[in-house]
C-alpha cells in the first residue's frame, strides 16, 4: 500500500497542498487531475524523491520499483532499441554478469545461476518485447537499429515512454504521456495500460483517456488533495454534485448572515436589545464563511459569427499533397462547406498534417487544383505557430497587432475570456507555459471569427479545464472544421463524419472511433500473422513449437540438475569431513585409525568434486549449445 498519512507540501513559500490522508493499493490505476501549477508533477516528485514532505508522511512499500518517463533523452549514439533495453534494470544487471563471467569463466554455478535468472526475467524474449513496444508507440520497422540522436524531440520523448514502459515496474508514473503521441499510439498506450499489472499514477488532460484507464481519482484543486472512487466522469459528476450543495449551503447561510446583520443594524442603538444585538456580532464573527461555489473554470469564450458564410468555401479536386515531387496522398476530392466537421484519422506519417497544411494553403499542391472562396476566412492552429508568436511582447500588443482601431478595454476583455486577466494581459509571454501560449494563439484566431477553422493538434498542452471551454465552443461554431486530434473526446464531440488518411489515398471512414480502433486492432493482429507466415509458422505452429524446444532441452536440464544435485551432496559430506578435522581430539594417537579414514575420504570427496565440477560445466555448455542451435 501507499498511504499518505497529514501531509504538507510547499514550493518557495507556496502551499500546495495540505492534511493529505488517503491510501492507494497494489494494483490500481489511478488518475491524477487539477488545473495548472496545483501540484500534479509535484505530487510524482515526492514519489521520485525530488521532493520531500514539509509536513506529514509518504510511506512506500519496500523494494518498490518505480518507473517514470524522464523528460529529456542525450543525444545517444547507440541503436534506439538498445536504449529501450535500459528499462529493464534487471535485464541489463543480468546481462552485465554474464557477459563479466563468460569472460572470466571462473564459477560454473554462478554461471548457471545468471542463464537461470536471465531465462526466468524473460530475458531471451526483451529484444522482441522492446521491438513490440516502439511499433506500438509509432516507430516503423528499421527504427530500432537508428541511433536515438537520429530522432527528433517528440520522437525521443517516445523512446523515453517506452524504456519507462519496458521497466518490470511496481509503480508506473505517467505525466501526460499522450503529448507527443497521435491517435493510433494513444489507442495502442490505452491497452497496455489496461493490462498493466502494477499501480498506476496518471497526469492527464485526455477525459477518455482517464476514462478508459483509471479506476480512481486523486483531485488536487484549493491546496487539498480528494481521492475519489471511479473513472472520470464519475469524478465530475460527484464533484458537480458536491459543488451544487456548496452552493445551496452558501446562498443558506448567505440569508442567514443578511438576516442577523439586519437584526444588528434595526437594534444595535437600542439599550433594551443591544445584549441580543451582541451577541449576533459575535456569531457573525464565528460563523465560518463557505467558499462560494462556482464554475471553477476561468475560460469564457465562443466564436463570433463570421461576416460572410460562402458556400462552398474551399475545393480540392484531383489534388496531390506532399513535398516537391513526392507526393505523401493523392487524388483527393474535398468540398468544405459550413456546417461540414470532418476528424482526420491516421497513423502518424500517413499525412493527415500534410493534408491540412494544404488546405491551409501553407504548402503548395504537388498537383490538382485548390479552390477558395472570395470571402473564406481561414483560422489555422498547428504548433508551430506557438513558436512565432513575438516573445518578448503581451498578450494585448498581439491582439492590438490585429485590430489596432479597438479600445484596449473591449481588447482586454476578449483575453479575460482566455485567462488572461489583469497584468497576466500585459506581460511579456516568453516565461509562459506551453499551454498558455497554445491558449494566446486561440485567443488571436478565433478573435478573426473565421469560417474555416483547421485543427492540427489543438488540445496539446491545454488543461482539462481549456479542452472543455474549446470542445464547447466548436460545438457552437457555424462554419466548417477539419481537426486532427489524439483526443478522442473532442473529436467524439465535434466532428460529424471522418476521413482515413491511409495508404497514400484520403477516404471517408464509414465508422465511429470504436470502430477505428477495432480496425487497428484488425491492423495489429493481420500484421502479427504475417510475421508469423513469413517465419513459415502459425500462433498455433509457434506454441508447438516452442514446446518442442522445451521438450529437446529437458534432457540437458536434467543431466545439469544431477550435477548441481551431486555437488551439493559433495559439498555437505566435505564440510562433515572438515568439521571432525577441525576437533583437536581426532589427532590423539589413539585416534590414528580414524583420523587415516578421514584424510582418505577427504581425498576421495575432492577427486569426486572434481569430478562432478567437470560433469557440471560439460552439462551446462550442452545445454547453453542446445538453446543456441534451437534459437538459430
Amino acid at each position: 500500500m501507499i498511504c499518505f498519512t497529514s501531509l504538507a507540501l510547499r514550493r518557495g513559500t507556496r502551499l500546495l497542498f495540505e492534511d493529505v490522508n488517503f491510501t492507494i493499493h497494489a494494483g490500481q490505476k489511478v488518475g491524477v487531475t487539477g488545473p495548472n501549477g496545483a501540484g500534479k508533477s509535484s505530487l510524482f516528485g515526492l514519489f521520485l524523491g525530488t521532493l520531500h514532505p514539509d509536513h506529514g508522511d509518504l510511506s512506500l512499500p519496500p523494494n518498490l520499483v518505480i518507473a517514470h518517463v524522464a523528460q529529456e533523452t542525450s543525444a545517444d549514439s547507440r541503436p534506439a532499441i538498445e536504449f529501450v533495453l535500459d528499462g529493464d534494470v534487471e535485464y541489463r544487471a543480468i546481462q552485465t554478469e554474464l557477459e563479466l563471467e563468460e569472460a572470466g569463466a571462473e564459477d560454473g554455478m554462478r554461471h548457471a545461476h545468471l542463464h537461470a535468472e536471465f531465462e526466468a526475467i524473460g530475458g531471451y524474449d526483451a529484444k522482441a518485447r522492446a521491438a513490440r513496444l516502439m511499433n506500438g508507440l509509432g516507430f516503423s520497422p528499421g527504427d530500432e537499429n537508428r541511433a536515438v540522436a537520429e530522432f527528433s524531440g517528440g520522437w525521443r520523448m517516445r523512446l523515453n515512454l517506452a524504456q519507462a514502459l519496458m521497466c518490470r515496474s511496481d509503480l508506473l508514473l505517467l505525466d501526460e504521456p499522450t503529448n507527443h503521441l497521435d491517435l493510433d499510439a494513444v489507442i495502442w498506450l490505452q491497452e497496455w495500460l489496461s493490462n498493466y499489472q502494477g499501480t498506476l499514477l496518471l497526469i492527464s488532460h485526455d477525459r477518455d483517456f482517464l476514462d478508459d484507464i483509471a479506476n480512481q481519482i486523486v483531485n488536487i484543486e484549493n491546496q487539498t488533495v480528494t481521492l475519489y472512487t471511479g473513472n472520470y466522469t464519475a469524478f465530475e459528476t460527484r464533484r458537480a454534485e458536491m459543488l451544487a450543495q456548496r452552493q445551496a449551503a452558501f446562498e443558506k447561510q448567505q440569508r442567514e448572515i443578511a438576516h442577523i446583520r439586519s437584526y444588528v443594524d434595526r437594534f444595535r442603538a437600542q439599550a433594551t436589545k443591544a445584549r441580543q444585538a451582541q451577541s449576533r456580532i459575535k456569531a457573525l464573527a464565528r460563523m465560518e464563511l463557505i467558499s462560494q461555489a462556482h464554475a471553477d473554470s476561468p475560460f469564457d469564450f465562443a466564436f463570433l459569427p463570421p461576416p460572410k458564410m460562402p458556400r462552398p468555401l474551399l475545393r480540392l479536386t484531383e489534388a496531390s499533397v506532399g513535398y516537391g515531387d513526392r507526393p505523401v496522398v493523392e487524388n483527393i476530392e474535398m468540398t468544405l462547406s459550413p456546417g461540414d466537421r470532418i476528424g482526420l484519422l491516421g497513423a502518424n506519417g500517413a499525412g493527415k498534417s500534410t493534408l491540412i497544411k494544404s488546405l491551409a494553403g501553407v504548402l503548395p499542391l504537388c498537383a490538382g487544383e485548390r479552390i477558395c472562396a472570395q470571402d473564406l476566412r481561414l483560422g489555422y492552429f498547428a504548433q508551430h505557430q506557438i513558436e512565432q508568436l513575438s516573445m518578448d511582447e503581451s498578450p494585448l500588443w498581439h491582439l492590438q497587432k490585429l485590430n489596432p482601431r479597438a479600445a484596449e478595454k473591449e481588447l482586454r476583455g476578449f483575453l479575460g475570456g482566455f485567462d488572461f486577466q489583469g497584468d497576466k494581459a500585459l506581460a511579456s509571454i516568453a516565461p509562459f507555459s506551453g499551454g498558455e501560449k497554445a491558449r494566446l494563439v486561440l485567443a488571436l484566431l478565433i478573435y478573426q471569427r473565421p469560417n474555416l477553422l483547421l485543427l492540427d493538434e489543438p488540445t496539446n498542452h491545454l488543461d482539462l479545464e481549456m479542452r472543455h471551454a474549446l470542445n464547447l465552443a466548436l460545438q457552437d461554431f457555424e462554419g466548417a472544421l477539419v481537426v486532427v486530434s489524439h483526443d478522442r473526446y473532442l473529436l467524439r464531440t465535434v466532428a460529424d463524419a471522418f476521413c482515413l488518411v491511409s495508404d497514400g489515398q484520403a477516404r471517408q471512414f464509414d465508422g465511429d472511433l470504436e470502430d477505428y480502433r477495432k480496425l487497428l486492432g484488425e491492423r495489429r493482429n493481420a500484421l502479427n500473422d504475417e510475421e508469423s507466415a513469413k517465419s513459415g509458422t502459425s500462433r498455433k505452429d509457434q506454441r508447438k513449437l516452442g514446446a518442442e524446444r522445451r521438450q529437446q532441452l529437458r534432457p540437458f536440464e536434467k543431466a545439469l540438475n544431477r550435477s548441481e544435485a551431486r555437488l551439493e551432496k559433495l559439498a555437505k559430506t566435505g564440510d562433515g569431513i572438515a568439521a571432525q578435522l577441525a576437533d583437536p581430539a581426532i589427532y590423539d594417537p589413539a585416534n590414528k585409525g580414524r583420523l587415516q579414514i578421514l584424510l582418505q575420504d577427504k581425498a576421495r570427496i575432492k577427486r569426486e568434486t572434481e569430478e562432478a565440477e567437470t560433469a557440471w560445466l560439460e552439462a551446462s555448455e550442452l545445454l547453453e549449445s542446445a538453446k543456441k542451435a534451437l534459437i538459430d
